[in-house]
């Protein structure tokens, strides 16, 4: 793979990737927390780790052409986006200077990060018709290598963008309780239209 192939992957990649989305509502809600925008921002890129080994693995083809598989993990993942946002909306994260954050509560954001990410198949989606376009079947390395390769330059990218999101929003959040509540209902409205959209999406189908 050369260079000018992997600068125009990051090009194209970037824009979806400063795109705000479920993603960013998410870290920004840890961000308002205080102390969980590391173990939110790890959990967010394991789930999209995921989703790129499926599609190296070739599993992707298999998933996207079973219109049963792919219905029921839109289902599964709006479902899960419907509950999250619908938390945020009932419950919006205010910042707490006080509040520790314990190992469990690490876990915890960790592991709703995989599920926001992992279980959205637009994310999935996005994978599968973006990186085998910017592949070479000539290439020294095999397909799946240049997928991996892509897809973790894609991780870089996300992972800088989401701690500047996660950081940013708390320092501008962290003494400002009412914006904070306000930012997090917004993102909590986020995440119900998007898993309503999904929803809507599939009965249509």
């Amino acid at each position: 793979m050369t260079f000018a192939i992997f600068a125009a992957f990051w090009a194209v990649s970037i824009l979806f990737v400063i795109t705000p989305g479920v993603d960013w509502a998410y870290v920004i809600s840890a961000g308002i927390r205080g102390r969980v925008v590391v173990p939110a921002v790890a959990g967010l890129l394991f789930g999209h780790l995921l989703a790129i080994l499926i599609v190296a693995a070739g599993v992707g083809v298999l998933v996207a052409g079973n219109p049963l598989i792919l219905t029921g993990l839109t289902i599964v993942g709006a479902a899960y986006l419907l509950w999250i946002g619908v938390n945020m909306l009932l419950h919006p994260s205010v910042p707490d200077r006080g509040e520790k954050q314990n190992s469990g509560s690490w876990m915890r954001w960790a592991g709703k990060g995989v599920c926001v990410s992992g279980m959205n198949p637009k994310v999935f989606l996005l994978f599968l018709a973006l990186l085998p376009q910017f592949t070479d079947p000539h290439a020294v390395w095999s397909i799946p290598m240049q997928i991996l390769a892509l897809g973790l330059l894609h991780l870089v990218s996300c992972g800088l963008v989401y701690l500047l999101v996660g950081f940013g929003s708390q320092s501008v959040l962290q003494t400002r309780p009412q914006a904070a509540r306000m930012v997090s209902r917004i993102s909590g409205v986020a995440m119900v239209i998007i898993a309503l959209a999904l929803l809507a999406e599939q009965a249509l189908k």
